[in-house]
């Protein structure tokens, strides 16, 4: 399902390794003095202690540190920062100490790398608190010198642009630690441009089938509405041209992970997706913005509530800017930003751009709200702190939109929005979530589905004689939560599986009078374990009971061909009722299942899947393998049992048509289905089934099921539909049912 080879290339494409000469006309482009002597000191002494190691990637270690350098040159920081840069893995890879770096380079070069550098894990006996040890060890040399947390800043976005060489838990681990620590870090530092690589570096790794999708999706929008982006930018430069405002106006689609997190808190679809693109004014001075905003809501009407005055009430992190949502010509709502040009600076570097403005000084002021927050976590490290406290607080503060709930005895806990008592249970213990039976909220007992907020002190009650409900994942909200409640509900089922397996397989060994005791200790079973990499005989039998491993497959290898071709008793009824659920036997179907050849294979409803499209097999009970598209939502609530997940792939040389449904958002025209249903009929495609309907004042939808061969068919009918005058969407049709009946 994961396959590397079948995804876009990353949304951000690292620099071409720099050498030493351009590394220093890129400082002097960006108008920095540069002592060439000190950075060839620097360059050499990085090359020198590297030489011997390569990066996963295959190339020369040295291509790293250059690489981080080139990316604060960008960012315009100053010698220094790009002298530390070069050197700031010597001391954590190589053999080098901070005294010889003092030596060589100076103590403030040397306090700076030392600030960089991770905490040897060997010190620690947990590996959590060797991460939470060095995240405070960088807050706290940040806090004295900014410049320590923007090379770290630079250092994560590389290895995320070059994370592809990495094994692939590898890559997970360290795309969800920047999703959850570096990304954040560079919100609150204003580093809007930073962190939204960082985002859609990260969603890349974690959820590549997503990511793809929506970059497929959001491309297509874009190509479609490009005449309408440009009557608007036109539009917007004449009005303001007219009412003598000067500014300078672009336009950008909204990052990956910004859609995809906007669609996931909503519960929409991407078809429903609609403000995916932002124009933005800068002007030369603050009143300019005022006023061109007066300009924009008299040539189009504003959406109440979507205007936003960040300029009079920045954001936490300095951010400031008039936001307002606005509808297009065609009824489309589209943003517009406006802000002077030192703001857009400010928003786009954030702390980098600040720190040059105070002409390098690396001591922040006292009450320098840009790195007030760093200033306060260093308060915590003075009152003595234990690491994962430290931890813990440095996650709630980068999360400030998040919900804070105590415990009985003061404790703080950070929660997502729509956190329920549920999720407060398992945030403390796998145990009191499983056994929570209520809570009591601010001292009132209230249902667990209740919805927490910030301040509410939340008391767990628990009886042993509670335990998960799949229902519970329905309104939980916290990952930790959903998993352990799959897994509790997994080892329930797998032990009913094993029991299942186990009659299952004594009834057939009963027909060849051979105690099931006895085949524990055969030779051959122990064999097939191997074969099948399991480690115990009760695996198999939870493989026979899900419908994985046949019986007929056990007996093939536990049994002669003589016992097998002559067994001395008729099929009892067990027997009969299995072959009767599985009948599998349709080896020449357009589904192979990989490893399996007498399994029944069933293409599911719900998302209709078709050649070419990439699948993933679930074996139900009693009635096969059901097949979906990975892209189903009902995937993923499918599979949080690994053992009924199965390799499944099309057979390949199959003929044969594919009921599919698609979706088709239209202008309310006269002749609209007719027109379409001609389109359809010249890709000689049939339709088995057409609805429409209006909805909104001059909108319409379509629902219509069309036979179609494979995915490039489907495509093509896709496209001749977007084509025609009038459409606004096609999608594919996916049933609202959360609940499909493989669940039973």
């Amino acid at each position: 399902m994961n396959d590397r080879k079948r995804q876009p290339p990353p949304p951000v494409l690292p620099p071409r390794p720099p050498g030493l000469e351009e590394l220093a006309l890129h400082l002097e482009r960006n108008g920095r003095a540069v002592d060439r002597v000190l950075l060839a000191r620097a360059w050499g002494f990085s090359a020198e202690m590297h030489k011997d190691q390569l990066r996963r990637s295959g190339e020369p270690y040295l291509t790293h540190p250059a690489s981080v350098a080139w990316l604060l040159a960008d960012l315009r920081l100053d010698l220094t920062s790009v002298v530390v840069a070069l050197l700031h893995d010597v001391v954590e890879d190589t053999l080098t100490t901070r005294e010889r770096l003092e030596r060589e380079f100076g103590a403030e070069i040397a306090e700076l790398v030392d600030g960089v550098t991770k905490i040897g894990r060997h010190l620690y006996v947990r590996k959590d608190d060797a991460q939470a040890e060095t995240f405070r060890k960088m807050i706290l040399a940040s806090a004295r010198d900014i410049r320590v947390i923007l090379v770290k800043l630079a250092d994560r976005l590389h290895n995320m642009m070059t994370l592809d060489s990495m094994p692939a838990e590898a890559r997970r681990r360290i795309a969800q630690e920047t999703l959850e620590i570096y990304a954040p870090i560079a919100n609150r530092l204003g580093m809007a441009k930073v962190k939204g690589e960082l985002e859609d570096l990260a969603f890349y790794y974690l959820w590549p089938h997503q990511f793809a999708a929506l970059q497929q999706a959001v491309n297509e929008k874009v190509r479609v509405g490009k005449v309408a982006t440009k009557q608007i930018g036109d539009r917007l430069a004449e009005s303001l041209a007219q009412a003598g405002i000067e500014c300078e106006i672009s336009h950008r689609v909204k990052r990956f992970y910004s859609i995809f997190h906007k669609l996931r808190r909503q519960g929409v679809e991407v078809s429903e997706l609609y403000d995916y693109l932002a124009f933005r004014i800068v002007t030369p001075e603050l009143r300019d913005c005022y006023a061109a905003l007066g300009v924009v809501h008299q040539n189009w009407r504003p959406i109440p509530g979507r205007f936003k005055d960040y300029i009079a009430m920045p954001k936490p992190n300095l951010y400031q800017s008039l936001h307002t949502t606005l509808l297009g010509p065609a009824g489309q709502p589209f943003e517009v930003q406006i802000r002077t040009r030192e703001m857009d600076l400010l928003a786009e570097e954030g702390i980098a751009a600040h720190w040059r403005y105070k002409e390098g000084k690396a001591e922040p002021d006292a009450l320098d709200r840009n790195v007030l927050w760093l200033r306060q976590l260093l308060d915590l490290h003075i009152e003595g702190e234990d690491s994962r406290t430290f931890m813990s607080t440095l996650k709630v503060d980068l999360y400030p939109d998040e919900v804070y709930a105590f415990s009985p005895k003061g404790d703080v806990f950070a929660l997502p929005r729509g956190a329920t008592p549920l999720d407060f249970a398992y945030r403390i213990h796998s145990d009191l979530g499983h056994h929570c039976a209520g809570a009591r909220v601010n001292g009132r007992l209230m249902p667990l589905r209740t919805v927490l907020r910030t301040g509410d002190v939340v008391e767990v009650l628990t009886h042993a004689s509670r335990h998960p409900s799949r229902d519970w994942l329905s309104w939980v909200a916290t990952p930790k939560a959903k998993t352990r409640i799959r897994q509790w509900i997994n080892m329930q089922q797998t032990a009913e599986a094993i029991q299942v397996g186990r009659r299952m397989l004594e009834k057939e060994l009963h027909r060849f009078r051979i105690p099931l005791r006895g085949v524990w200790e055969d030779e051959r079973l122990r064999s097939l374990l191997s074969d099948e990499g399991l480690a115990r005989p009760d695996d198999l039998l939870a493989r026979i009971g899900y419908g994985k491993v046949s019986v007929h497959q056990v007996l093939e290898r536990l049994l002669t061909r003589e016992q097998l071709d002559s067994p001395p008793a008729a099929p009892g009824r067990l027997r009969q009722a299995f072959d009767r659920l599985v009948p599998g036997r349709d080896a020449g179907g357009p589904i192979r299942v990989r490893g399996q050849g007498d399994l029944l294979v069933v293409l599911a409803k719900c998302c209709r899947p078709v050649p070419g499209e990439e699948i993933v097999g679930y074996v139900t009970r009693g009635r096969g393998v059901s097949v979906h598209s990975v892209d189903c939502p009902n995937v993923r609530n499918l599979l949080y049992n690994p053992e009924r997940e199965i390799e499944v792939a099309w057979a390949g040389g199959g003929e044969g048509v594919y009921p599919v449904s698609l979706f088709i958002r239209t202008e309310d025209r006269r002749g609209m289905l007719a027109k379409l249903t001609e389109a359809i009929a010249k890709l000689d495609t049939n339709i088995r089934q057409i609805e429409a309907d209006t909805e909104n004042p001059g909108r319409g939808h379509i629902e219509v099921v069309l036979d179609v061969r494979d995915s490039a068919h489907l495509e093509k009918v896709r496209r001749a539909l977007r084509g025609q005058p009038g459409v606004l969407d096609v999608s594919r049709r996916l049933p609202g049912s959360s609940r499909p009946d493989e669940f039973n």
